[in-house]
């Protein structure tokens, strides 16, 4: 299965009382399962990641088809889900991460796509990170990742800040979200285009540790 994703993140610093977390925020996406048209997937072949770029799948093996710089951001095409980030992209503090998402036809697909937070030892067994994903039908969940195991902060539930590919616009070819995680103080806010979704506390969803 092929899937295309082109997006544009930007984490953004806030000045403010230095917490004790810090972190990979992400530019990329979790869970990736767009459907795409199937010429445009046929033009990509195992393509790498950018310069400095990392990719990991949930259950090991090589999952990435490829992903590559498409200006603004970046263009996804992948198999199982998974995690993309630069290894140099770090916050602590108080700080803004945003993720604009074009989602093309899912073709009937309803997985998730977002950002995540938070993440240590992203290469290793003790990979943790926290995330956010939409899917197509409106519906948006946060969860935790600590190892092989989840646990989930806020289920899948329907949102009205998320724009459906059935609401997408007449004659619009991509359905557009902005995704947002924000620290702020103790408190971590997940949201989606300008609509708070959940918050927790910063210690529920940040980790201190060395990042390889």
């Amino acid at each position: 299965m092929k899937q295309n994703m082109p997006s544009q993140s930007k984490p953004r610093r806030r000045e403010g009382r230095r917490a004790g977390a810090a972190g990979f925020v992400a530019l990329a996406g979790l869970g990736l399962s767009f459907g795409a048209p199937a010429a445009a997937a046929g033009q990509e072949d195992k393509l790498p990641p950018p310069e400095g770029w990392l990719a990991r799948t949930d259950h090991g093996g090589d999952g990435v088809e490829a992903l590559q710089e498409m200006p603004p951001g970046w263009h996804v095409t992948t198999g199982p889900a998974g995690i993309f980030y630069h290894p140099e992209t770090r916050a602590e503090g108080d700080f803004r991460v945003e993720s604009t998402v074009f989602l093309f036809d899912p073709e009937g697909r309803n997985e998730g796509f977002g950002v995540f937070i938070g993440g240590a030892d992203l290469q290793g067994a003790g990979q943790a990170y926290t995330y956010l994903l939409v899917r197509a039908d409106g519906r948006v969940i946060v969860k935790r990742r600590d190892g092989a195991g989840t646990s989930t902060l806020l289920n899948w539930t329907r949102h009205e800040a998320v724009v459906t590919w059935a609401a997408r616009g007449e004659g619009a070819a991509t359905a557009k979200n902005v995704l947002f995680v924000e620290a702020a103080g103790d408190e971590v806010i997940f949201g989606v285009n300008e609509q708070e979704v959940f918050r927790t506390a910063r210690e529920d969803s940040m980790w201190t540790a060395s990042w390889d």
